[in-house]
């Protein structure tokens, strides 16, 4: 294994860019999310663990948001008296004490073993040098345990070194307090404790930490930032190596946090850092043994392949079915970690590829909020399951209807809340593509079908009958540049599919699932006249289609709109929208993102002969401004799928480095989920052209880069594991 291929690395401490690498080496484990802030203070720095489902609504917020949980990393040294710091000679910006200078700095994360390793050479203000290593993970063997150690050599002198292991429970969301002013502290001997509960929610949070050393001296343990210090002096060359144990529980876990949190740290001190590093190197062995993407004949690519695929694979979660994927994954507080279509359609087909487990849990996070998807459809007049286009914990609708004040004070207001509705259609496509894939009859009886229906009978009452045909006003698709439009061709077509799909779940389940037939025919009221109107809906729905240039119309009147040539707007490092103005690019044909190219990667030629297709992707491949993370990778797929292979090449390394090279310049507040699953769908369902043929066998169609020699991946094919590689 060539490890310059899996280790991501900053050569030289850059503070301009800290907050940009705290998002990229976050580490976690499926439970909770960590950012690379480094583990003594810094002045700008954004630390912030965030852990699945624990939100909360705090008074004067609009809406509720993922809670910024203690900080676990506290760890500070200080050598020969000098605090060890991050300043450089020539750094006066830190508000560390001045003495001693940082001589040396490097920091890595491993990505085959999901370990960050932070190196330095410090000198102290007495002369004494010492190269100091931190490394921590977020164990994949136990979702509750997080281990960090500190391994300190004299260099030169023989300096006295004294280690402070701590945690900060003193936390907020960048100035928002979410929790009550009380708190809970452990009364063990050599281990620190704090446990904190929300205001509006109520989850508590328990956090504990020990070391291997009996009998540490504790400090404030009775406050929000208790500590357990060591002292020692080391000789030349000599090394001492420390190790934290840290866990984390919350009452969503169990009953006292606190306590819970306090067994498992002592449990592991007890294991010991090497035996704790070994069980999670060997979990993350199994999870890479079906998730790596080998790319022979583009390391770069290769290298930003591994890491989005390690972000989708820590923000995942393994063992809870009421938790999904947010939009900036767990690795900062962007979107309030809501959950978004980014789910669905981007960040869980690389899961049920490849952890068909873990996707049935995303998938599962929608089923257990269908009464949020049902109260939503009810209040705004309608039936069935409308779901919320920004989903938290409850299933309710939590998309704010304004912005935050702008610079002048005025807010925006939001509409994507109210109107893009397509949302209820991708849930629906991600059970089918799930079932599909995966063969999991029993699942789908069960649960994925009740997905599919709900939100068709949904459509089935939103849609409106203009006699001759059907009609759907008042929608956003994925261009939301275009408010509030009437018959979006995306919405409309997509409707047509769910129509199909729910008749076909419906006689699949006469045949195969009577009981569960039965049930939801009784549930979900389908009776032959809704499911007449399905039919009729799939047969008379308006979809925008100009007959004589033989295109898909985005919408009607997208063309009467001012013509902006988009690829004429380079180099650019802000989006068209921003160039021109809100108001004027509105009025634009500028597209924000794919909207007929997504059409076409979900239904492929399902939707239109390949000269259709290739006149849509003629049409708007130039229209469109790439304002989203999510569209890169779209069009990357599809121009693979078309044979464009240069075209698809250059979007699918925008998409790869989305966040590496911060290209939307918004990578301090996380990840872009949709971005790193994109670019797994790009790599396997358009390079490899990987699908399911006509006789329910895996077929590839590939268009390979030149330079690419081979792409080889595996995928979950009906309970049975397929290694593939295409040249």
């Amino acid at each position: 294994m060539q490890k310059r291929l899996w280790t991501l690395i900053e050569r030289g401490f850059q503070p301009e860019r800290l907050n940009h690498f705290e998002t990229l080496f976050t580490v976690g484990n499926g439970y909770l999310g960590t950012r690379g802030a480094f583990e003594e203070a810094y002045s700008g720095a954004m630390p912030a663990t965030m852990i699945h489902g624990v939100y909360d609504h705090a008074p004067g917020m609009l809406v509720p948001e993922l809670v910024n949980a203690p900080n676990w990393l506290p760890i500070t040294l200080t050598i020969d008296g000098t605090p060890l710091h991050m300043n450089s000679p020539h750094d006066t910006g830190n508000l560390t004490p001045p003495g001693g200078n940082l001589l040396g700095y490097e920091r890595a994360l491993l990505l085959d073993r999901a370990v960050l390793v932070r190196s330095m050479l410090f000198r102290a203000e007495s002369g004494s040098i010492v190269r100091v290593v931190f490394e921590r993970f977020a164990s994949l063997a136990d979702d509750h345990i997080f281990v960090q150690r500190v391994t300190v050599t004299a260099v030169e002198g023989a300096p006295h070194v004294a280690i402070r292991f701590g945690i900060d429970a003193d936390v907020t969301n960048n100035g928002v307090q979410h929790y009550l002013p009380t708190f809970a502290s452990a009364d063990r001997d050599g281990m620190i404790g704090v446990a904190r509960t929300t205001q509006q929610s109520g989850y508590t949070v328990g956090m504990a930490s020990t070391t291997r050393i009996p009998k540490l001296p504790r400090d404030g343990a009775d406050s929000l930032q208790p500590g357990l210090t060591v002292h020692t002096t080391l000789s030349g060359q000599e090394s001492a190596v420390f190790s934290k144990f840290t866990s984390i529980y919350t009452s969503r876990d169990g009953a006292d946090p606190l306590a819970s949190a306090c067994d498992a740290a002592a449990r592991a001190a007890a294991i010991g850092y090497d035996a704790l590093l070994a069980d999670h190197e060997s979990e993350w062995a199994t999870y890479w043994d079906t998730s790596d993407i080998v790319i022979d004949g583009d390391d770069e690519c290769q290298l930003a392949t591994r890491f989005t695929t390690y972000h989708i694979l820590i923000a995942a979660p393994r063992h809870d079915e009421n938790a999904s994927i947010g939009a900036k994954t767990l690795s900062g507080m962007g979107y309030k970690g809501h959950v978004f279509w980014d789910t669905e359609l981007f960040a869980l087909p690389p899961l049920t590829l490849a952890h068909p487990r873990i996707a049935k849990n995303l998938l599962m996070y929608r089923y257990n909020r269908l009464s949020g998807a049902r109260h939503k459809a009810t209040a705004n007049g309608y039936e069935g399951a409308m779901f919320p286009w920004e989903s938290t914990d409850t299933g309710e609708e939590t998309t704010p209807q304004w912005s935050d004040p702008q610079p002048d004070g005025s807010r925006i207001r939001i509409w994507t809340g109210d109107n893009e509705q397509h949302i209820s259609t991708d849930i629906a496509y991600a059970a089918r593509q799930y079932w599909q894939w995966t063969g999991d009859d029993a699942w789908f009886a069960r649960y994925g079908a009740e997905l599919v229906l709900d939100t068709a009978v949904f459509w089935g009452s939103r849609v409106e009958d203009k006699g001759d045909r059907y009609e759907i006003s008042q929608q956003i698709g994925p261009d939301e540049y275009h408010e509030n439009i009437d018959n979006s061709v995306f919405v409309n077509r997509m409707v047509v599919w769910h129509m199909g799909a729910a008749l076909e779940t419906v006689a699949w389940l006469a045949e195969h699932a009577p009981a569960d037939h039965a049930r939801l025919v009784t549930v979900l009221g389908l009776t032959p006249d809704r499911l007449a109107k399905w039919a009729d809906i799939a047969a008379r729905m308006l979809i925008p289609f100009d007959d004589e240039k033989q295109f898909h119309i985005q919408f009607p009147g997208f063309f009467e709109m001012e013509y902006i040539p988009v690829p004429d707007y380079q180099p650019r490092t802000s989006s068209v929208q921003a160039i021109l103005g809100h108001a004027r690019s509105i009025q634009t044909q500028v597209i924000k993102q794919a909207d007929v190219i997504a059409l076409m990667a979900l239904l492929g030629e399902s939707l239109a002969p390949r000269e259709v297709l290739i006149n849509n992707w003629n049409t708007y491949f130039p229209r469109t401004d790439h304002g989203s993370s999510l569209s890169p990778a779209m069009h990357a797929w599809v121009a693979a799928r078309l044979g464009l292979t240069e075209i698809a090449y250059d979007q699918f390394h925008h998409a790869a480095h989305i966040d590496l090279h911060d290209n939307k310049g918004n990578v301090r507040d996380g990840m872009h989920a949709a971005a790193c699953g994109g670019v797994w769908q790009a790599l396997v369902f358009g390079f490899a052209g990987l699908h399911i043929d006509a006789a329910g066998d895996l077929s590839v169609a590939p268009h390979l880069p030149a330079h690419w020699r081979k792409l080889s991946f595996s995928v979950n094919y009906r309970g049975k594991k397929h290694t593939i590689t295409v040249s």
